[in-house]
């Protein structure tokens, strides 16, 4: 039952669906441009760098209330399985956001999101991250390639860091604990299907910082 309150709570954040939000407040529905996703890569694409950053914070942001908030109410009667509880509030922050119920359960992919349950999860998952997601990307210039990858590096690094006992649970909670991170990086790749179909046939978009970088 803890369980799927810790969800719920995560799922009312994730609901704040910020591209489309601001979209909205500048008078489009973001949903009906660009890739049709409600997330930061489009919203930078189609509305700037300034739309892409203040969506991408804010769906950090909203992940990691749900975290701290579940912490907060449950971190004292569960301590021994917190971050379990913890990632089910993100769970939920990435399914409010990627199936929002006033919006028709159509929203983004839930990468911003994920972002916000690594760095409010515990700061040894960071730094990893960062690494591999910012080294993929200015190689390739494929946000697609990267958010995928950094799916697959939260898996391995929930396992090692769970088996060096830093997440201080026994080890059927850390099983539940790397099938969750499991269910959401396979969430993750569902919504890329049509990505990693472009990815394989050389056909995905790039995305690049800055204009002089593109014109190259």
């Amino acid at each position: 039952m803890i369980r799927l309150v810790c969800l719920l709570i995560g799922y009312i954040f994730g609901c704040f669906q910020t591209s489309y939000i601001y979209g909205k407040l500048h008078g489009i529905d973001i949903r009906q441009y660009g890739s049709g996703n409600a997330g930061t890569t489009n919203s930078l694409r189609v509305l700037g760098k300034k739309a892409g950053a203040i969506v991408l914070v804010c769906d950090i942001i909203k992940t990691g209330l749900a975290m701290t908030l579940v912490r907060l109410l449950f971190g004292g009667k569960y301590g021994d399985i917190s971050y379990l509880l913890a990632i089910y509030a993100a769970a939920g922050a990435i399914l409010g956001h990627n199936f929002p119920f006033y919006l028709g359960f159509k929203g983004g992919k839930g990468i911003a999101c994920t972002a916000g349950l690594v760095i409010f999860f515990h700061p040894y998952m960071i730094i990893p991250q960062i690494i591999t997601f910012f080294g993929i990307f200015f190689v390739t210039h494929y946000v697609s390639l990267g958010s995928l990858v950094v799916e697959i590096v939260l898996i391995a690094e929930m396992v090692i860091f769970g088996q060096m006992g830093i997440w201080g649970m026994d080890q059927a909670a850390l099983n539940e604990l790397y099938l969750v991170t499991t269910l959401l990086a396979l969430l993750a790749f569902w919504g890329h299907r049509a990505n990693i179909k472009r990815l394989i046939h050389k056909e995905e978009r790039k995305t690049y910082i800055n204009k002089r970088e593109e014109s190259k």
